[in-house]
């Protein structure tokens, strides 16, 4: 049997003997050179179109100095596969290629865990524009090394670093901390309890325990912090902290969990003790990950913009001139309120 053929690719200069002109014309024409007239424009575009040739965007943004191209890369957990990663930040990277899309840029997504197999050279290659770094605060090698390639690689953002000293996007953690307690106060909750930390490598924990303490604190309610274990599973982290709280005895009627993957465990933890949501406690996460419409009940959270948060990112790298200094953006949050409260 014979094999088929592929068939040939039409080039630029199949287009230049269709229209009667050179190669160089037909390039001229393509890339919109104001010295070729609007007629021979018009001839070359309609020879393009009945041979079916496109032209190689890449190859003309490298030849222009740009390759439309920003490098997206999410640090996952040592060892950890794709499936590990957490749900939150495949949302975010939808976000990030949405707005990347909107400004006519492509990504270029890599996940990265293990040290040996680090790589973040995406500009120096000629391969990105610049990168954004998101992804999992349990790799601080990863981390670390991403921070020293933005020292010599720019443009470059992040979101949720457990560093410092990065340029990076963020959830408006406060203003969401303060929406989970005033909507259980409203619901009539008054003995609270924060499952969280506040020295987490995830800085992001300990803003929203701080500011959803204070809040439910000003209205009259008592609140508490149930710290989760350093290191595991964040479900698993969720699980265990709320039978930690039901085996000391202490009353709660709310809780607000400062992620969904722990809240996830919350509701395990509750459900195994007879607990009934939202007649018997009521509970809240931050995040609004897509699995949280799906649980039972469905988890009430707060929700960042993950659009903006996208725009923003982009924005970060894809607008940022020479020189520009580190800031931190916040992105706006809104409560999702479902089932579990």
């Amino acid at each position: 049997m014979e094999t088929p053929r592929k068939p040939l690719r039409v080039t630029s200069f199949d287009v230049a003997e269709r229209a009667g002109v050179s190669q160089s014309t037909v390039s001229r024409a393509l890339s919109g050179s104001s010295v070729i007239s609007e007629a021979t424009r018009e001839k070359v575009l309609n020879a393009a179109q009945e041979l079916g040739y496109f032209v190689d965007e890449r190859a003309a943004r490298l030849r222009r100095g740009h390759t439309g191209t920003l490098a997206t890369v999410v640090i996952c957990k040592p060892g950890g596969r794709a499936r590990d990663v957490n749900p939150f930040s495949y949302a975010l990277l939808g976000g990030i290629c949405a707005a990347a899309s909107e400004r006519g840029l492509e990504v270029l997504v890599s996940l990265q865990s293990d040290e040996d197999k680090l790589f973040g050279h995406y500009v120096e290659r000629g391969q990105a524009e610049g990168m954004i770094v998101i992804g999992t605060t349990a790799n601080r090698t990863a981390w670390d090394y991403f921070r020293k390639i933005g020292e010599t690689t720019q443009p470059v953002a992040y979101w949720g670093s457990p560093l410092g000293d990065l340029d990076w996007v963020s959830s408006d953690n406060e203003a969401g901390a303060l929406l989970a307690a005033e909507h259980l106060v409203e619901r009539g909750c008054r003995n609270l309890v924060c499952v969280g930390s506040r020295t987490s490598v995830q800085r992001q924990f300990a803003e929203r325990v701080d500011a959803f303490i204070a809040r439910a604190q000003e209205l009259g309610a008592t609140a508490t912090l149930a710290s989760i274990e350093p290191g595991g599973e964040r479900r698993a982290q969720g699980r265990m902290a709320t039978e930690a709280l039901l085996e000391s005895g202490a009353e709660f009627d709310g809780i607000f969990s400062v992620c969904d993957a722990l809240a996830f465990g919350v509701m395990e933890a509750l459900q195994a003790a007879g607990k009934a949501m939202p007649h018997d406690v009521r509970l809240v996460g931050f995040d609004g990950i897509p699995a949280s419409e799906m649980t039972a009940p469905p988890l009430t959270t707060v929700e960042p913009d993950l659009d903006q948060a996208g725009r923003l990112l982009v924005e970060a790298v894809a607008g940022a001139e020479e020189g520009d200094a580190p800031s931190v953006r916040r992105v706006p949050v809104k409560l999702l309120v479902r089932g579990s409260s």
